[in-house]
């Protein structure tokens, strides 16, 4: 007789509240999967080695929404309660026993697996991947939500012949049988279930050597194979910083990294294999806008701070993202120098005073805080913490904590306890300020950067000199500006004093000073004089796509005598990956009178086909953003709006829900959307029911 699933789950229930997991080591996995495309489900059997630390009467793993054909313990089929999330054991277990838990399942998962592009036809590059932080790991292998469980798990994975399977660890052979390829993927070291992770496509790979001898794999499409040498540039370098300057091995076999599409995040540092969104794939122009640098060096760092040393709870997360994003600026300082490291620091000293000012400061040992929080201030708390144990006793805290709990779940007092003993201070005044305290201690952060950097210490300088200055405000403007080397510096003087600074020197600037300097004098200004037209001009053929962009859509909104040129000469330029320069260069096209009047239709059908889901979602989102300005919305990609509101990325599924109801204000436009009701799929249709029922 089948329970009922109201007992079953408050049979669980019972099981989990009264149960410690931590009575429970489970040492190894051998997982195998066959992973099916067209269905988006998930076949698998998973087989775990425990070993029972002190008696207890039941185990469990955590398993969303899975169907159970076989389980067995120790060979012998057995009866598990189970429920939509969680396989339990109800059996008296003893102390200093070993056992062998196989379960054999098949799901569909909802969340954590993503299947992209296999419903478009002869689509090019379909690809899998998965994202467990957060998302949980349990939706497509029978494992642990809990973060301290750690595992060493070995990788089957089963798919379709012809695609390249990329995941944890060392891969140690393929097979290929009937149409089908396993791929073994070996792992020697115990980590958290939310890091593992696989991607399936068609990726070629360039592959690298660390200088200490540890395989770097990095992963592209074929069709971006020019974009490989500027996405991945200074991989390898920061690989070999970071191994130094931490000064503990990269504890990992290997180190992959795999661009995929509509990635929920920037990165995600899956043990040994980073995921990162393909929006960072580009060429060598886009690296002067929007390059990888970062996201590369905090991903690569989590593998020591995060998966090597892992927090215990939330409480202690700025173990994991304030130490990455700290190393993260380590590593670009000593690619783009010390200027750029200080004005990064300034820029996220400002945000976090803003929130604090707003009395929205948060402290770092508050779990609930938020990203700004976590990562910026707990670098920041790093940075202070350095400054004041010293370099030596900081780097010798660094080693002691990484080798005392390597493989292992951590505290923030773990941590502290070893810069404690490494540096032989109380540091009772650091953790007060930097760990409990809600607000940002503004005055201490501008005193160090005043102390570290001749540029900061100008800058604040001429902040507080200008404003004294009512009477001649320009002249003292230019008298600051002269003499200055910091482009970064430079920069933000024109961000903020653009306007007043006269033609002439716009001119000098646009002239003389880098290209990082021009790209600020171009998204700045407010309007371009006829003086300055012609050096404007020539900004269209700067390296940099957002200077482009900006300059494109100043010189055709100031001169309109002069649109047909100006969109002649940029009319194949694509941009970022976004694709910002085409897509505002389709849309001016569009309402620029007299301009190839019989390639409109061409045009209008362009910009609307980039909403469609075969596109990245920050393509989609600017093509949306056009076509409300321009109020011209088809009924295809009205479909496409309300298929976005129930994307996987929450930003831009909300930016798509406003959107749509941003359209709704006008007049008749409910009405088409119900005209197009019936051509949604259920799901889209449910959404709009909701929508139009508010």
């Amino acid at each position: 007789m089948r329970p009922s699933p109201i007992l079953v789950l408050l049979f669980i229930s019972q099981v989990l509240s009264s149960q410690i997991q931590e009575r429970v080591d489970f040492k190894h996995a051998d997982v195998s999967v066959l992973v099916k495309a067209e269905s988006k489900g998930i076949e698998g059997k998973a087989v775990y080695q425990f070993e029972v630390l002190k008696d207890v009467d039941s185990v469990f793993l955590d398993a969303k929404n899975m169907d159970f054909s076989e389980t067995l313990l120790n060979g012998k089929p057995f009866t598990p309660r189970t429920s939509n999330t969680h396989l339990a054991i109800k059996k008296r277990f003893k102390k200093g026993e070993q056992h062998t838990l196989s379960v054999s399942y098949s799901c569909f998962p909802q969340q954590t697996v993503y299947f992209l592009g296999w419903d478009f036809p002869n689509n090019q590059s379909p690809q899998i991947w998965t994202q467990g932080q957060g998302k949980y790991s349990s939706h497509w292998i029978p494992s642990f939500d809990d973060m301290n469980e750690k595992v060493e798990f070995d990788l089957n994975i089963t798919f379709k012949e012809g695609y390249r399977v990329i995941a944890n660890g060392k891969l140690e052979e393929v097979k290929t049988e009937k149409g089908l390829s396993t791929w073994h993927f070996d792992m020697v070291r115990p980590m958290s279930s939310y890091l593992l992770a696989f991607a399936i496509g068609r990726y070629d790979k360039l592959e690298k050597k660390s200088s200490s001898g540890i395989p770097i794999e990095l992963y592209y499409e074929p069709f971006d194979s020019l974009r490989v040498e500027p996405t991945y540039r200074y991989t390898k370098r920061i690989f070999d910083y970071l191994e130094n300057e931490i000064g503990i091995p990269y504890p990992w076999q290997n180190y992959k990294q795999i661009p995929v599409h509509d990635f929920l995040y920037a990165g995600m540092e899956n043990t040994g294999a980073t995921i990162f969104s393909n929006s960072f794939v580009v060429d060598s122009v886009a690296f002067h806008d929007k390059n990888y640098v970062n996201v590369n060096a905090h991903e690569l760092a989590h593998q020591w701070f995060g998966n090597m040393v892992t927090e215990q709870s939330g409480d202690h997360h700025w173990l994991h993202e304030g130490f990455a994003t700290y190393y993260a600026y380590l590593a670009e300082k000593e690619i783009f120098g010390q200027d750029y490291f200080y004005w990064r620091l300034w820029e996220t000293a400002t945000s976090l005073n803003n929130l604090s000012s707003d009395g929205n400061g948060e402290a770092l040992t508050n779990p609930n805080a938020g990203s700004l929080t976590f990562y910026e201030k707990g670098a920041w708390a790093l940075v202070m913490l350095r400054e004041q144990v010293g370099d030596k006793a900081f780097r010798e805290g660094i080693r002691n904590y990484l080798e005392n709990f390597a493989f292992e779940n951590v505290t923030v007092g773990d941590f502290m306890w070893e810069m404690r003993k490494a540096s032989g201070m109380k540091l009772v005044d650091f953790e007060e300020t930097w760990l409990q305290e809600s607000e940002f201690p503004i005055k201490k952060t501008k005193a160090y950067l005043k102390g570290k950097s001749n540029s900061m210490a100008r800058y604040f300088e001429i902040q507080e000199t200008l404003a004294d200055t009512v009477q001649g405000f320009e002249d003292q403007l230019i008298t600051s500006w002269k003499g200055l080397d910091s482009d970064k510096l430079k920069e933000t003087l024109l961000k903020k004093y653009t306007n007043r600074f006269p033609n002439e020197f716009l001119l000098e600037i646009l002239q003389k000073e880098s290209l990082s300097v021009r790209r600020a004098l171009a998204t700045s200004i407010d309007k371009v004089s006829t003086e300055l037209k012609g050096p404007f001009e020539k900004l269209l053929e700067d390296d940099s796509y957002i200077t482009k962009e900006a300059v494109l859509y100043r010189l055709w909104t100031d001169f309109p005598q002069d649109q047909k040129k100006y969109l002649d000469i940029t009319k194949n330029i694509d941009g970022i990956p976004n694709k910002n320069v085409h897509l505002l260069w389709l849309t001016l096209a569009l309402v620029t009178p007299g301009y190839e009047e019989n390639l409109k239709p061409k045009f209008f059908k362009e910009l609307g086909n980039y909403t469609d889901p075969r596109f990245h979602f920050e393509i989609r989102l600017l093509a949306f953003q056009y076509l409300k300005n321009l109020n011209a919305f088809s009924d295809e990609t009205l479909k496409n709006l309300v298929k976005a509101c129930n994307h996987h990325v929450w930003y831009f599924k909300k930016s798509s829900r406003k959107l749509l109801h941003d359209f709704l204000k006008g007049e008749g436009n409910e009405a088409r959307l119900i005209s197009i009701y019936e051509s949604l799929q259920p799901d889209e249709q449910q959404y709009l029911d909701k929508t139009l029922s508010q």
